[in-house]
């Protein structure tokens, strides 16, 4: 630690704590939204998540503590320690068991604390100040504004949260990136094999504004099908028809052997979309059981998704399903898996007795409408850069996020050189 960092108490850095009304206003359809703690996401407030209130609770709730740019906010409970900081223009009520954290500028430089309360010291503190409960962790207002930090100069300050901000901003630019993507993917597709629009205008002797070559193969009539009206000399079938879907291992029968392992990805590695802390299988399992990027994984029980994996290499459990397909393209089973998505998760949850559930035959039974081999292959240029670029983006942010995580704790406790580091972070974004 440089001889210029000071270690100082948050009380002694004036940084405040600002505690708010612990009651929980009625939700309304339409409002202001309520922040709780599952808001909080990766140092990240998700607002789009949040319940909403009226505009009399919102006014009543953030008169003792409304959020403003670079506050912190705090969670005494349940996830104590885990912080989230304000953006600028963010409008929303603080939920129960949540603070703020703000800093008058004099000793932490404002966009500086939401790294400050990431680092190892921070860590450290919680453990230190942690009321262990029966039911719930959690900490005590009193006590947050004795943790003890080392604190930088200001004009490191800047330079620090600047470095991080980089790599933050440019991860959460791919996150809103590929939401927007995946939108415009899933609207696209049920455009052309749901609601069958370009044949439609086709049909009906409109243009269809798609290039002459793609319009030629369009159909000019609908036949009758099980499904009712599809295009024709389109087919219908199962949705494991389309693609393989191989059901992965049990494996704690496969311990790692000669220290050689790869991590093991089960749903909450899924639903993460990271390895982190999770278990390892032998490194010798047969290929078709090794997860690699920009494989397609679909969870069949307990929380039902279906992913474009971008978290590295690992080892395929069991309750998932890794999907591939000799003859079809990757956007299209995927983009069919999605389509069913919401109603095998209708029917996991009719299982009230298991753990919720699809089986095989759901997939049969699932059904999809095929266009014929040219048009799919026609339509690859369309659909498979939206599908490509998601996971190949999904794979830079997990750089970055490596990156991002590397360097706070070292540039917190000052065992970098920022400027050094500054000018490496620019090139790499």
């Amino acid at each position: 630690m440089a001889d210029n960092w000071r270690r100082l108490s948050l009380k002694d850095a004036n940084v405040r704590l600002i505690d708010c009304d612990h009651r929980t206003p009625a939700a309304v359809e339409s409002g202001y939204p309520y922040v709780a703690i599952p808001e909080l996401k990766n140092g990240h407030i998700d607002l789009a998540s949040a319940r909403r209130i009226s505009e009399a609770d919102f006014v009543q709730w953030t008169r003792k503590a409304r959020p403003i740019e670079n506050d912190v906010v705090l969670s005494r409970r349940t996830n104590p320690g885990v912080t989230a900081f304000v953006p600028r223009g963010a409008h929303f009520a603080l939920g129960q068991n949540l603070v703020l954290l703000r800093s008058d500028g004099s000793r932490v430089y404002p966009p500086f604390l939401r790294w400050l309360v990431r680092g190892p010291e921070w860590w450290e503190q919680i453990g230190k100040f942690l009321n262990v409960g029966a039911v719930f962790d959690s900490l005590k207002c009193a006590d947050v504004p004795k943790f003890e930090l080392h604190i930088p100069p200001i004009s490191e300050q800047r330079t620090i949260a600047h470095i991080l901000a980089v790599l933050d901003d440019r991860i959460e630019s791919n996150r809103r990136l590929d939401e927007t993507l995946k939108a415009i993917a899933r609207a696209l597709f049920k455009s052309w094999f749901v609601d069958f629009d370009p044949v439609r205008a086709n049909a009906e002797g409109r243009e269809t504004g798609l290039p002459k070559r793609l319009a030629s193969l369009l159909p000019a009539a609908f036949a009758d099908s099980e499904l009712g009206e599809v295009p024709a000399g389109w087919n219908v079938c199962g949705l494991d028809e389309i693609a393989r879907f191989l059901n992965g291992l049990a494996l704690q029968k496969f311990p790692p052997v000669d220290r050689r392992s790869l991590p093991v990805i089960k749903i909450a590695q899924l639903r993460a979309g990271n390895v982190l802390g999770a278990d390892e299988a032998s490194a010798d399992l047969a290929p078709e059981y090794v997860v690699d990027d920009g494989d397609v994984l679909f969870s069949w029980s307990g929380s039902l998704e279906c992913v474009l994996w971008a978290g590295g290499k690992g080892a395929l459990n069991q309750h998932l399903f890794k999907v591939d397909s000799r003859e079809y393209p990757k956007w299209l089973y995927y983009l069919w898996i999605h389509q069913h998505l919401d109603d095998f998760r209708h029917i996991a949850a009719g299982k009230a007795t298991t753990m919720g559930h699809i089986q095989r035959h759901h997939l049969s039974e699932a059904k999809v409408v095929l266009p014929p081999l040219n048009l799919i292959e026609a339509l690859d240029p369309i659909f498979a850069p939206f599908i490509e670029s998601q996971w190949r983006r999904n794979v830079q942010s997990r750089t970055l996020v490596e990156l991002r995580d590397t360097l706070l704790p070292k540039l917190i406790a000052g065992e970098l050189r920022v400027k050094d580091v500054e000018k490496q972070v620019e090139e790499v974004v």
